[in-house]
């Protein structure tokens, strides 16, 4: 028998969720590295212009990126994992305010 942990959850409905699906084939590749990404057709070779999901440090690189992107509002109203985001809010117009600030621009309600 184990006892309950009595461990206070967040409160989902002050939290709104991002899913940045894909995220990482906004990335462009540089140049040089986009032959390192070549796939061998039977009639051609393509290349990734954009990263893949699966190359070994995509996700490394996407986190890095968001951190850049969100530095002023990480640990204030946004929390970043790799292509995940939550935005915390305390109340409805903070939380809309907040979107603004992720979104970077008005939002109409």
């Amino acid at each position: 028998m184990c006892s309950k942990d009595a461990y206070p959850l967040p409160n989902i409905d002050k939290l709104g969720f991002l899913d940045a699906y894909s995220g990482h084939n906004q990335i462009r590749m540089d140049t040089p590295n986009e032959e390192k990404t070549t796939l061998i057709t039977k009639d051609t070779n393509f290349c990734y212009r954009v990263m893949p999901f699966g190359l070994k440090n995509a996700s490394a690189i996407y986190q890095r990126l968001m951190d850049q992107v969100f530095k002023q509002q990480i640990r204030r109203n946004v929390e970043v994992y790799v292509d995940d985001m939550v935005i915390k809010s305390q109340s409805i117009a903070q939380h809309v305010a907040n979107l603004e600030k992720v979104f970077g621009g008005t939002l109409q309600i």
